[in-house]
This record gives structure tokens, C-alpha cells and sequence, in this order.
């Protein structure tokens, strides 16, 4: 399915009005073949709103083999939840292990993130959503004011390219805050991962997440020892290219 730019702004302009179900569920009814994003924090949300929509949804998790424990154990929770099947999608192997052997299992830390997240999570995702033709994550624009403030509720995915080359991306809950998601999560009695009851807010990596402080944006807690620059993995790389 091919839609051509114009058209792209203007579904983005309906659904920017409508509630995170509604356009969840758009999402669902215009593509057969899409899949939710779900990392393991508070994206569960996205799960409870796509089942209230419809019964039959893709869920996949970027497993990167360096999740906090409370990260498995919480995939497991979800699964079991919702009763669903959750497709974990890991790095190739034959990318990992040389990367491994020839930097260690820290090189982040003197070398940047970028490299160890292009395997661990770029190529996996890459992997997949060359399978989709668009896929739903939970990017919020108040997750980050430095690359994700201008994010749309309905864009073409530049930066990945699916089954049909062209991949469209839904960002349902760009217009929530964090606020509005544990509202949401407190209301449903919807599942959350133990972390975030210890300061976590922003979850990823074991080695590259740490609770924050009060009155600290979430995306401080990942990668810290880094600049204060676009605090981004790759996966939105899209928010950065956007803005150059």
C-alpha cells in the first residue's frame, strides 16, 4: 500500500483529534499486516487499547539480550495477561558474537551507544518491520523535548522500509503525557513493570538505564554518561532525521 504524501499529512490531521483507541484502531482496520511495538514499560498501554479494538494483534519485543530481569519477567506477566502471543525478535548471532569478542561486553560507555544498539536493536528491528507494512509504538512527545516533540500521530517510516517497501508508522498516544498513561494504567489495572515502582521511568537496557532523581526528565535515566544531545537508539531515527 502505497500513500503519497499529501495524504499522509491529512490522516495525520484527523487522527492528531482523536483518542489513542480510536486511531488504534484505524491503524488496525486500514493495514492487514501491522505490528505493536511493545518494550517491555508502560507500551502495554498500547496492547489493552489494541484488543479493545480488535482481538486479533501482532506483538513483537526487541529482546536484546541485556533487559533488566524485572524486563523478562514482566514480557511473561504481559503474556499471560492478555493471553497473547509476543514475539521476541533478538540480534543475529553472526553480528553479535564478532561484535562481542572484539569490544567487549561494555564498549558503550567509552565508545558511545550507537554501535552495540545498531546490533542489538537496529538490525533486529530492521529484521522485522521488513516483514510489516506499518507498525504502532508508543512515543510520546513529552518523552523527550529534544527529538520527539514534533512527532505525528501518522508518518511514513523513512528510515526502515517494509514488505511493500514503503512503511508507515502510528504513534497513538504522541499527545498523552506521562501523566495520562499511568492514569490510564491505574484505571484498567493495566500490568507495569516493577521497575518503575524504584525510579525507573525511561526503560531500556540493564546497563544503560538508572532510576532518575526527582524533577529529572525521564530521558536522563539512559545513557547518562553521554552528552545531553538526542537521547535515541536508532529505532525513532526518523525524530533526529526530522530535525536536521
Amino acid at each position: 500500500m502505497l500513500i503519497n504524501t499529501d495524504e499522509i499529512s491529512a490522516i495525520d490531521q484527523e487522527l492528531n483529534t482523536k483518542q489513542p483507541k480510536q486511531i488504534i484502531k484505524y491503524a488496525l482496520d486500514k493495514f492487514d499486516n501491522i505490528a505493536i511495538s511493545f518494550s517491555g514499560a508502560e507500551d502495554v498501554v498500547l496492547i489493552d487499547l489494541a484488543l479493545k479494538a480488535k482481538k486479533d494483534i501482532h506483538v513483537f519485543s526487541l529482546d536484546t539480550g541485556r533487559l533488566h530481569p524485572e524486563t523478562y519477567a514482566f514480557i511473561e506477566t504481559v503474556r499471560k495477561h492478555y493471553n497473547i502471543d509476543i514475539e521476541l525478535v533478538s540480534p543475529k548471532a553472526e553480528l553479535l558474537e564478532p561484535f562481542v569478542k572484539e569490544k567487549g561486553l561494555f564498549s558503550f560507555f567509552e565508545d558511545g551507544h550507537t554501535e552495540c544498539c545498531g546490533v542489538r536493536k537496529i538490525e533486529p528491528l530492521k529484521r522485522k518491520l521488513s516483514t510489516a507494512q506499518a507498525w504502532i509504538t508508543g512515543q510520546r512527545k513529552d518523552q523527550s523535548p529534544g527529538t520527539r516533540q514534533s512527532i505525528p500521530v501518522f508518518q511514513q517510516d523513512t528510515a526502515f522500509k517494509g514488505i511493500d517497501e514503503a512503511l508507515y508508522k502510528f504513534n497513538p498516544l504522541a499527545n498523552w503525557s506521562s501523566e495520562d498513561v499511568w492514569n490510564y494504567i491505574k484505571m484498567f489495572d493495566v500490568p507495569y513493570n516493577p521497575l518503575h515502582q524504584t525510579g525507573f521511568i525511561s526503560i531500556g537496557c540493564q546497563p544503560c538505564t538508572r532510576p532518575v532523581l526527582p524533577n529529572q526528565h525521564e530521558r536522563e535515566g539512559r545513557w547518562w554518561w553521554e552528552n545531553e544531545g538526542g537521547k535515541e537508539c536508532g529505532l525513532h531515527a526518523t525524530n533526529i532525521i526530522s530535525k536536521s
